[in-house]
């Protein structure tokens, strides 16, 4: 069961695994350096709330960082990076498909003090960005849809409407999904369990 208390984050942690407020989890084994993210975040007068069963830290009604925690290292992910001004070349890509680098990630909870100066100019300057509703450039997306989803949406109008009214990232999140296996059949069957998802204007994650 996710977390939607934050204090839970980093007394037990998020809840989606079965390591949960276990000593195995992973936000235990880098409680030190989250807590010293978390006082940072809260010092620059940042509003923590949870979402997705992290803390997340708002202003002027946008999102602005999120906290989070894996085996190898500990995170926080800046939303909208591409209004980042990287000027300490820091930043990666929080995975394989994000097109914009927005994640300072950590291997050592004393790594968070080092930058701290870095972390509180980013936020910074994204709660300025926030204040000011500036918005990133949209950037184009390209891809391919796989075959199977096409014949399905062919035959089902819909559905077809549905995904077609989707965002350009929750249409991407569908083909990620799907090209993950090279097997028709279970494309096939990914598509029939995520139809009633699609319909509802959500993408592959979301639940």
């Amino acid at each position: 069961m996710m977390i939607t208390d934050v204090e839970d984050y980093f007394t037990q942690g998020c809840g989606r695994c079965d390591r949960f407020a276990t000593p195995d989890c992973s936000a235990r084994r880098w409680i030190e350096g989250l807590n010293d993210l978390r006082r940072i975040c809260r010092d620059t007068g940042l509003k923590e709330t949870v979402k997705w069963a992290h803390p997340c830290y708002v202003h002027a009604g946008r999102n602005i960082a999120l906290i989070g925690a894996f085996r190898e290292d500990f995170r926080l992910n800046f939303m909208n990076p591409a209004l980042l001004d990287d000027t300490a070349g820091v930043l990666e890509r929080q995975g394989d498909n994000s097109q914009t680098a927005g994640s300072l990630k950590f291997t050592d909870s004393a790594q968070v003090a080092e930058r701290e100066p870095i972390i509180r100019d980013y936020l910074g300057q994204l709660m300025r960005h926030a204040e000011a509703g500036t918005k990133p450039e949209k950037i184009p997306v390209s891809f391919t849809l796989p075959d199977e989803l096409v014949a399905t949406l062919d035959d089902d109008p819909e559905m077809a409407e549905a995904f077609v009214r989707l965002t350009p990232g929750r249409q991407r999140s569908w083909v990620l999904h799907l090209e993950s296996t090279k097997v028709p059949a279970t494309r096939v069957a990914r598509i029939a369990k995520g139809r009633d998802r699609i319909l509802a204007g959500k993408g592959a994650q979301e639940r």
